[in-house]
């Protein structure tokens, strides 16, 4: 939710510290996104090695103090440095809970487990979004920070009391009993070496460069191109966006579960299908001229909402997949870390260079294509989804492992973990 409500906030902190789209891809994305992948990796370690119960929790407190500091920003550059110590607190959250993940589900059933943890942030959109929208029309942006960052200060400490460590590597048959000795950048680059996790993180680093660009702009567009209000555009926004991929991230884990179980080759193929199908439904989105279908409760809904809803669901087809499959391919000891450098990767593809960039070529289209330059500019970024899917393409296709099952995939995985 803190990272989806900054979307609605592009257009009054915008106004109020009058910066360009540029100025505000940096704060929504590259300032949050250089923070987020320099630690990424040492909080990936730390995972490895100490209690991941108590990592989380220290880090959902620190997280909370960052966020109130953003609503009491009284410059942008106050404002960037307070995003920063936000990216800061939130980088062990990703790499911490999936390792716990790993442990509480085998791979069978790692999927789903998978799904809905990937799937309560696009939930959370609909309120970041939405109801976020009506409190920074209603009360200002600063208010939005204060809604998010309090409620982190008690879970925080639920979080740290009462919720036990599982035990690491019960699913594993390979890995040992103790963590290997060696350095972080050791175990960095040994993960790099991974030619199979090398192809399956760089996919889904440049995966996220579109979707992340669209989900910082697009109330944004709505705003532009479709003369919506902030709020009715943050309605729109975060319930067909955020439901329908809410939907189709649970749909996608259910499916790859039942269907990786007979052959693992749909850890791979199920995000192809998604990234296809996702990009042909967006441009549609952006290439439908404005026009009103119909008014809902009160709130005008675009012809081209249902392009953007069709998207939403398969955009997200990638995720509980690629990490799973990823679980599978390192040992128990080296899993926060993979989990990290897939983090770090994303993070600075898609959350730092993708907003930047869209808000980049947006500016630098004004002279041709004026008030609809966004639209265009978030065209050309969403056809960069064509370089995973021939990645994805290419791994599915000299990997035989792939196309084992789970019983007969057990040993080749633990060989992999060895090496």
């Amino acid at each position: 939710m803190g990272r989806q409500i900054m979307s609605v906030m592009i257009e009054p902190i915008k106004q109020e510290f009058d910066v360009s789209d540029a100025a505000m891809g940096l704060i929504s994305g590259l300032a949050f996104a250089v923070v987020y992948a320099f630690l990424g990796l040492p909080a990936g370690r730390l995972s490895d090695r100490h209690i991941r119960t108590r990592v989380l929790a220290i880090s959902l407190g620190l997280w909370a103090f960052a966020t109130l500091l953003c609503g009491f920003a009284i410059s942008f550059w106050m404002l960037i440095f307070a995003r920063m110590l936000v990216a800061a607190a939130e980088a062990p959250v990703t790499p911490t809970s999936l390792s716990l993940i790993s442990d509480l589900y085998p791979p069978h059933r790692r999927s789903l487990a998978i799904s809905c943890f990937t799937g309560a942030p696009t939930l959370s959109s609909i309120i970041g979004l939405s109801l976020g929208a009506w409190v920074i029309d209603t009360y200002g942006w600063r208010t939005g920070f204060y809604a998010i960052g309090t409620p982190l200060i008690l879970m925080s400490l639920i979080f740290g009391l009462l919720i036990k460590e599982p035990t690491r590597g019960q699913w594993d048959s390979g890995g040992g009993t103790e963590p290997p000795r060696e350095s972080l950048i050791q175990a960095a680059l040994k993960l790099l070496r991974n030619k199979d996790c090398f192809m399956l993180i760089g996919a889904s680093a440049i995966t996220t460069f579109s979707a992340f660009s669209f989900a910082m702009w697009n109330t944004t567009f709505l705003v532009r191109s479709h003369e919506l209000s902030l709020q009715h555009a943050g309605i729109l926004a975060g319930i067909v966006t955020g439901l329908a991929a809410a939907i189709g991230s649970l749909f996608s884990g259910w499916l790859t579960d039942r269907l990786s179980a007979h052959n693992r080759a749909w850890l791979v193929r199920i995000p192809i299908i998604g990234h296809v199908v996702a990009t042909a439904a967006m441009i549609a989105y952006f290439l439908t001229p404005a026009g009103i279908a119909f008014d809902l409760a009160g709130v005008p809904i675009p012809s081209a909402m249902i392009w953007c809803a069709i998207s939403g669901f398969f955009t997200v087809f990638w995720v509980a997949p690629s990490f799973n499959l990823l679980s599978q391919l390192v040992s128990q000891w080296q899993r926060a870390t993979a989990f990290a450098l897939q983090t770090v990767f994303t993070t600075l593809c898609g959350v730092g260079l993708g907003p930047l960039v869209t808000g980049a070529l947006s500016d630098a289209l004004i002279p041709y294509a004026g008030e609809e330059s966004l639209r265009y500019a978030l065209i050309i970024v969403s056809i960069t989804v064509i370089i995973p899917v021939l990645m994805l393409w290419s791994l599915l296709r000299t990997k035989p492992w792939l196309h084992l099952g789970r019983n007969t995939a057990t040993a080749e995985t633990a060989s992999s973990q060895a090496h």
